[in-house]
Protein backbone atom coordinates (compact mmCIF):
# COMPACT_ATOMS: atom_id res chain seq x y z
CA UNK A 1 0.00 0.00 0.00
CA UNK A 2 1.38 3.45 -0.90
CA UNK A 3 2.04 6.17 1.68
CA UNK A 4 -0.92 8.18 0.34
CA UNK A 5 -3.35 5.28 0.75
CA UNK A 6 -2.05 4.54 4.25
CA UNK A 7 -2.64 8.15 5.29
CA UNK A 8 -6.07 8.27 3.70
CA UNK A 9 -7.04 5.09 5.51
CA UNK A 10 -5.74 6.48 8.83
CA UNK A 11 -7.73 9.69 8.34
CA UNK A 12 -10.86 7.87 7.21
CA UNK A 13 -12.10 7.72 10.80
CA UNK A 14 -13.96 10.71 12.32
CA UNK A 15 -12.39 10.21 15.75
CA UNK A 16 -8.88 10.38 14.31
CA UNK A 17 -9.81 13.54 12.41
CA UNK A 18 -11.03 15.03 15.73
CA UNK A 19 -7.65 14.25 17.28
CA UNK A 20 -5.51 15.70 14.49
CA UNK A 21 -7.71 18.83 14.43
CA UNK A 22 -6.86 19.36 18.11
CA UNK A 23 -3.17 18.50 17.74
CA UNK A 24 -2.88 20.86 14.79
CA UNK A 25 -3.60 23.66 17.28
CA UNK A 26 -1.36 22.55 20.15
CA UNK A 27 0.78 19.76 21.55
CA UNK A 28 -1.35 17.64 23.91
CA UNK A 29 -1.03 14.64 26.22
CA UNK A 30 -3.37 11.63 26.20
CA UNK A 31 -4.88 12.82 29.48
CA UNK A 32 -5.59 16.26 28.03
CA UNK A 33 -7.15 14.73 24.92
CA UNK A 34 -9.30 12.59 27.18
CA UNK A 35 -10.50 15.66 29.10
CA UNK A 36 -11.38 17.42 25.85
CA UNK A 37 -13.08 14.58 23.97
CA UNK A 38 -14.38 12.40 26.87
CA UNK A 39 -13.11 9.35 24.96
CA UNK A 40 -11.49 6.43 26.78
CA UNK A 41 -7.74 6.58 27.36
CA UNK A 42 -6.98 3.26 25.64
CA UNK A 43 -9.10 4.25 22.63
CA UNK A 44 -7.23 7.54 22.27
CA UNK A 45 -3.85 5.82 22.60
CA UNK A 46 -4.78 3.31 19.89
CA UNK A 47 -5.78 6.07 17.47
CA UNK A 48 -2.64 8.10 18.24
CA UNK A 49 -0.45 5.04 17.67
CA UNK A 50 -1.98 4.47 14.24
CA UNK A 51 -1.56 8.13 13.24
CA UNK A 52 2.05 8.07 14.42
CA UNK A 53 2.66 4.86 12.49
CA UNK A 54 1.85 6.53 9.16
CA UNK A 55 4.01 9.56 9.98
CA UNK A 56 1.26 12.08 10.70
CA UNK A 57 2.19 12.58 14.38
CA UNK A 58 5.30 12.74 16.49
CA UNK A 59 5.62 12.52 20.28
CA UNK A 60 7.96 13.38 23.12
CA UNK A 61 8.16 12.14 26.70
CA UNK A 62 7.88 14.53 29.64
CA UNK A 63 8.17 12.65 32.91
CA UNK A 64 5.46 10.00 32.87
CA UNK A 65 3.46 11.67 30.10
CA UNK A 66 3.74 11.53 26.32
CA UNK A 67 2.89 14.68 24.39
CA UNK A 68 1.73 14.40 20.77
CA UNK A 69 1.77 16.93 17.94
CA UNK A 70 1.50 17.07 14.18
CA UNK A 71 4.75 15.83 12.63
CA UNK A 72 6.51 18.90 11.15
CA UNK A 73 8.66 16.56 9.04
CA UNK A 74 5.80 14.47 7.70
CA UNK A 75 6.19 13.16 4.12
CA UNK A 76 4.60 15.36 1.45
CA UNK A 77 1.87 12.76 0.83
CA UNK A 78 0.95 12.71 4.52
CA UNK A 79 0.85 16.52 4.72
CA UNK A 80 -1.45 16.67 1.68
CA UNK A 81 -3.87 14.14 3.21
CA UNK A 82 -3.78 15.98 6.53
CA UNK A 83 -4.68 19.27 4.86
CA UNK A 84 -7.79 17.71 3.35
CA UNK A 85 -8.80 16.14 6.69
CA UNK A 86 -8.41 19.46 8.55
CA UNK A 87 -10.58 21.18 5.96
CA UNK A 88 -13.36 18.70 6.70
CA UNK A 89 -12.94 18.67 10.50
CA UNK A 90 -15.54 21.45 11.15
CA UNK A 91 -18.18 19.16 9.64
CA UNK A 92 -17.78 16.72 12.56
CA UNK A 93 -20.56 17.37 15.15
CA UNK A 94 -18.15 17.38 18.12
CA UNK A 95 -15.65 19.79 16.53
CA UNK A 96 -16.98 23.04 18.01
CA UNK A 97 -17.22 21.57 21.51
CA UNK A 98 -13.71 20.11 21.17
CA UNK A 99 -12.28 23.58 20.48
CA UNK A 100 -14.13 25.05 23.46
CA UNK A 101 -12.78 22.39 25.79
CA UNK A 102 -9.29 22.68 24.28
CA UNK A 103 -9.24 26.33 25.30
CA UNK A 104 -10.23 25.38 28.87
CA UNK A 105 -7.61 22.61 29.14
CA UNK A 106 -4.83 24.89 27.88
CA UNK A 107 -5.87 27.58 30.37
CA UNK A 108 -5.64 25.02 33.19
CA UNK A 109 -2.20 23.94 32.00
CA UNK A 110 -1.02 27.53 32.25
CA UNK A 111 -2.69 28.23 35.56
CA UNK A 112 0.36 28.78 37.73
CA UNK A 113 -1.84 30.11 40.53
CA UNK A 114 -3.44 26.67 40.85
CA UNK A 115 -0.03 25.03 41.05
CA UNK A 116 1.15 27.50 43.67
CA UNK A 117 -2.00 27.01 45.77
CA UNK A 118 -1.52 23.24 45.72
CA UNK A 119 2.07 23.70 46.87
CA UNK A 120 0.96 26.00 49.69
CA UNK A 121 -1.82 23.61 50.69
CA UNK A 122 0.64 20.73 50.80
CA UNK A 123 2.98 22.63 53.11
CA UNK A 124 0.35 24.24 55.31
CA UNK A 125 -0.13 21.57 57.96
CA UNK A 126 3.13 19.70 57.52
CA UNK A 127 4.48 21.09 60.76
CA UNK A 128 2.50 21.85 63.88
CA UNK A 129 2.43 25.41 65.16
CA UNK A 130 0.22 26.83 67.95
CA UNK A 131 -2.85 28.51 66.45
CA UNK A 132 -1.94 27.37 62.94
CA UNK A 133 -5.15 26.01 61.40
CA UNK A 134 -7.23 26.07 58.24
CA UNK A 135 -10.06 27.66 60.26
CA UNK A 136 -7.87 30.62 61.22
CA UNK A 137 -6.51 30.84 57.67
CA UNK A 138 -10.07 30.94 56.24
CA UNK A 139 -11.12 33.66 58.68
CA UNK A 140 -8.13 35.75 57.64
CA UNK A 141 -8.90 35.39 53.92
CA UNK A 142 -12.57 36.26 54.49
CA UNK A 143 -11.54 39.67 55.80
CA UNK A 144 -10.06 40.44 52.38
CA UNK A 145 -13.38 39.94 50.55
CA UNK A 146 -15.73 42.84 49.78
CA UNK A 147 -19.15 42.90 51.44
CA UNK A 148 -21.48 41.00 49.12
CA UNK A 149 -25.01 39.61 48.90
CA UNK A 150 -24.60 35.83 48.64
CA UNK A 151 -27.10 33.08 47.83
CA UNK A 152 -26.06 29.68 49.22
CA UNK A 153 -28.19 27.32 47.11
CA UNK A 154 -28.69 23.85 48.58
CA UNK A 155 -27.07 25.08 51.78
CA UNK A 156 -28.00 22.32 54.19
CA UNK A 157 -27.75 23.60 57.75
CA UNK A 158 -25.56 26.45 56.56
CA UNK A 159 -22.06 25.69 57.84
CA UNK A 160 -20.40 27.59 54.99
CA UNK A 161 -22.99 30.33 55.18
CA UNK A 162 -22.22 30.98 58.85
CA UNK A 163 -18.59 31.57 57.97
CA UNK A 164 -19.45 33.77 54.97
CA UNK A 165 -21.93 35.80 57.02
CA UNK A 166 -19.12 37.03 59.26
CA UNK A 167 -18.09 39.41 56.48
CA UNK A 168 -20.89 39.41 53.87
CA UNK A 169 -23.57 42.08 53.63
CA UNK A 170 -26.22 39.35 53.49
CA UNK A 171 -26.31 35.55 53.03
CA UNK A 172 -29.51 33.82 51.96
CA UNK A 173 -29.57 30.04 52.35
CA UNK A 174 -31.99 28.01 50.25
CA UNK A 175 -32.76 24.37 51.05
CA UNK A 176 -35.62 22.02 50.20
CA UNK A 177 -35.84 20.58 53.74
CA UNK A 178 -38.20 22.60 55.98
CA UNK A 179 -36.68 20.95 59.05
CA UNK A 180 -33.14 22.04 58.08
CA UNK A 181 -34.33 25.55 57.22
CA UNK A 182 -35.99 25.92 60.65
CA UNK A 183 -32.88 24.55 62.37
CA UNK A 184 -30.58 26.90 60.45
CA UNK A 185 -32.73 29.93 61.21
CA UNK A 186 -32.75 29.12 64.94
CA UNK A 187 -28.97 28.65 64.93
CA UNK A 188 -28.38 31.93 63.08
CA UNK A 189 -30.53 33.77 65.63
CA UNK A 190 -28.71 32.08 68.51
CA UNK A 191 -25.33 33.15 67.06
CA UNK A 192 -26.51 36.70 66.48
CA UNK A 193 -26.12 36.53 62.70
CA UNK A 194 -28.82 38.99 61.63
CA UNK A 195 -27.53 39.01 58.03
CA UNK A 196 -28.01 35.25 57.65
CA UNK A 197 -31.42 34.15 56.39
CA UNK A 198 -32.86 30.74 55.53
CA UNK A 199 -35.58 30.15 52.91
CA UNK A 200 -37.42 26.96 52.07
CA UNK A 201 -37.22 26.23 48.35
CA UNK A 202 -35.69 24.33 45.44
CA UNK A 203 -32.35 25.23 43.83
CA UNK A 204 -33.98 24.86 40.41
CA UNK A 205 -36.48 27.58 41.37
CA UNK A 206 -34.86 29.51 44.25
CA UNK A 207 -37.19 31.93 46.09
CA UNK A 208 -35.12 35.02 45.28
CA UNK A 209 -35.81 38.02 43.08
CA UNK A 210 -34.06 38.34 39.75
CA UNK A 211 -30.78 40.30 39.85
CA UNK A 212 -30.74 40.39 43.67
CA UNK A 213 -27.38 38.81 44.65
CA UNK A 214 -23.69 39.18 43.80
CA UNK A 215 -22.71 35.53 44.30
CA UNK A 216 -24.61 32.28 43.72
CA UNK A 217 -22.93 29.40 45.53
CA UNK A 218 -23.70 25.74 44.79
CA UNK A 219 -21.48 23.77 47.14
CA UNK A 220 -21.88 19.98 46.78
CA UNK A 221 -25.53 20.65 45.93
CA UNK A 222 -25.75 20.27 42.15
CA UNK A 223 -25.47 16.47 42.18
CA UNK A 224 -28.69 16.39 44.24
CA UNK A 225 -30.66 18.38 41.64
CA UNK A 226 -33.05 16.58 39.32
CA UNK A 227 -32.12 18.98 36.51
CA UNK A 228 -28.67 20.52 37.14
CA UNK A 229 -28.82 22.56 33.93
CA UNK A 230 -32.02 24.23 35.20
CA UNK A 231 -30.38 25.02 38.56
CA UNK A 232 -27.47 26.75 36.78
CA UNK A 233 -29.88 28.78 34.65
CA UNK A 234 -31.78 29.76 37.80
CA UNK A 235 -28.55 30.96 39.39
CA UNK A 236 -27.98 33.19 36.35
CA UNK A 237 -31.46 34.71 36.84
CA UNK A 238 -30.88 35.78 40.46
CA UNK A 239 -27.41 37.22 39.85
CA UNK A 240 -26.81 40.89 39.23
CA UNK A 241 -24.87 41.82 36.06
CA UNK A 242 -21.23 41.08 36.80
CA UNK A 243 -22.23 38.62 39.54
CA UNK A 244 -20.43 35.34 39.90
CA UNK A 245 -21.51 31.71 40.18
CA UNK A 246 -19.34 29.24 42.13
CA UNK A 247 -20.02 25.51 41.78
CA UNK A 248 -18.11 23.15 44.04
CA UNK A 249 -18.98 19.57 43.19
CA UNK A 250 -17.66 16.09 42.50
CA UNK A 251 -15.93 15.12 39.31
CA UNK A 252 -17.70 12.27 37.53
CA UNK A 253 -17.10 8.95 39.34
CA UNK A 254 -18.34 5.36 39.41
CA UNK A 255 -19.15 4.93 43.12
CA UNK A 256 -22.75 3.76 42.66
CA UNK A 257 -23.27 3.38 46.42
CA UNK A 258 -23.34 7.20 46.67
CA UNK A 259 -26.95 7.12 45.49
CA UNK A 260 -28.02 5.07 48.52
CA UNK A 261 -25.52 6.35 51.08
CA UNK A 262 -25.80 10.09 50.37
CA UNK A 263 -28.95 10.42 48.27
CA UNK A 264 -26.95 11.58 45.22
CA UNK A 265 -28.90 11.76 41.97
CA UNK A 266 -25.79 12.29 39.86
CA UNK A 267 -22.41 10.57 40.23
CA UNK A 268 -20.55 13.84 39.83
CA UNK A 269 -20.09 15.67 36.54
CA UNK A 270 -17.54 15.76 33.71
CA UNK A 271 -15.85 19.15 33.43
CA UNK A 272 -17.02 19.39 29.82
CA UNK A 273 -20.68 19.04 30.85
CA UNK A 274 -20.41 21.77 33.49
CA UNK A 275 -18.83 24.03 30.89
CA UNK A 276 -21.64 23.33 28.41
CA UNK A 277 -24.36 24.08 30.98
CA UNK A 278 -22.70 27.33 32.08
CA UNK A 279 -22.31 28.44 28.47
CA UNK A 280 -25.94 27.55 27.70
CA UNK A 281 -27.03 29.73 30.65
CA UNK A 282 -25.11 32.63 29.02
CA UNK A 283 -22.34 32.80 31.63
CA UNK A 284 -18.94 34.10 30.48
CA UNK A 285 -15.34 33.88 31.74
CA UNK A 286 -15.93 30.22 32.60
CA UNK A 287 -13.14 28.50 34.54
CA UNK A 288 -13.23 24.90 35.80
CA UNK A 289 -10.44 23.47 37.93
CA UNK A 290 -9.86 20.31 39.94
CA UNK A 291 -9.21 21.52 43.48
CA UNK A 292 -9.02 18.38 45.63
CA UNK A 293 -8.63 14.60 45.51
CA UNK A 294 -9.35 12.32 48.47
CA UNK A 295 -6.55 9.96 49.45
CA UNK A 296 -8.89 7.15 50.52
CA UNK A 297 -10.98 5.04 48.10
CA UNK A 298 -13.11 5.78 46.13
CA UNK A 299 -10.81 8.81 45.68
CA UNK A 300 -13.53 11.41 45.12
CA UNK A 301 -12.23 14.40 43.16
CA UNK A 302 -13.68 17.88 43.61
CA UNK A 303 -13.94 20.52 40.90
CA UNK A 304 -14.57 24.24 41.23
CA UNK A 305 -16.42 25.94 38.39
CA UNK A 306 -16.67 29.73 38.32
CA UNK A 307 -18.24 32.08 35.80
CA UNK A 308 -19.50 35.65 35.48
CA UNK A 309 -22.93 36.89 34.41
Amino acid sequence: MTQTLKCLKALGDATRVRLVALLERDELSVNELQQITRLGQSRISTHLGLLQEVGLLTSRKDGKRNFYRINPNAPAEASACLKIALTGAPEIPEHAADLTHLKRVLAERNDQAKLYFNQVAGRFDRQYGPGRSWQAFAQTLLRLLPRLDIADLGSGEGLQAELLARNARRVICVDNSKRIVDFGQRKAKKNGLKNLEFRHGDIEHPPLRAKSVDVALLSQALHHAEHPKTAIAAAHRILRPGGRILILDLLEHNFEQARELYGDRWLGFPQNKLHEWLKAAKFRQIEITEVAREEEPPHFQTVLATAVK
